[in-house]
């Protein structure tokens, strides 16, 4: 893999994880609501799910999805599902004024961060996994990156660290975006339009891949 087909992977990816999506939302969601720190468990929630279908790829299981698309639409519906479940769990969300979140917060966070920043962590991980297309983008865009007559491992490993990067810096300008919006959430009347609106666009995804037919 030569320099140039590097820096072309790079552009292509950085153009591809700037798009919005279901990831970036619910990063950005999470900042607004929980903070920064929360915002990082998150993406590494996203990055593991990423990095854990990319590999599954690069073992031939995404060529497997498209031999047999009963399958992937099996997979598709299943996260069309989930993102329609956190799209509602998002719009029905309890807000509280932030008096009461500073009174809730007094008694005792300890064990309550654990399970949160857990809570946060395993919805991250089902919202980056739960669009099966990651794992035929992963296929059908890193092999044309990769030059056969070389080690794939080294090259797959350069790529693979190339896209971390961008991903994550990508994720952050996501994060910041959302940490600037939570001083405009302290009233419950401005958290409730939030929710209903990131709720809305959650559920609006799940409707797009569960009528995705290519």
């Amino acid at each position: 893999m030569g320099l140039s087909i590097w820096w072309l992977f790079v552009v292509m990816t950085f153009v591809v994880s700037a798009t919005p999506g279901p990831n970036m939302l619910f990063i950005m969601t999470i900042s607004a609501r929980h903070g920064m720190r929360a915002a990082v468990v998150a993406m590494l929630g996203c990055m593991t799910a990423l990095l854990a279908m990319m590999s599954i790829s690069a073992a031939g299981l995404g060529a497997l999805l498209q031999t047999f698309p009963a399958v992937f639409d099996a997979l598709r519906l299943a996260g069309a599902a989930y993102l329609a479940y956190l799209g509602v769990k998002c719009w029905r969300s309890p807000v509280h004024d932030l008096a009461d979140k500073g009174a809730a917060n007094a008694s005792g966070a300890g064990s309550s961060v654990t399970v949160q920043n857990s809570t946060i962590y395993r919805q991250a991980f089902l919202v980056a996994a739960s669009n099966p297309k990651a794992i035929l983008f992963a296929a059908a865009f890193f092999p044309q990156f990769i030059n056969p007559d070389m080690a794939k491992l080294p090259q797959f490993a350069v790529l693979l660290t190339t896209f971390t990067v961008i991903e994550v810096a990508w994720y952050f300008v996501y994060a910041v975006s959302g940490k600037r919006l939570s001083s405009y959430l302290q009233r419950a009347s401005v958290m409730r339009a939030f929710n209903r609106l990131t709720g809305g666009i959650f559920i609006g995804f799940a409707a797009l891949m569960a009528t995705a037919r290519d």
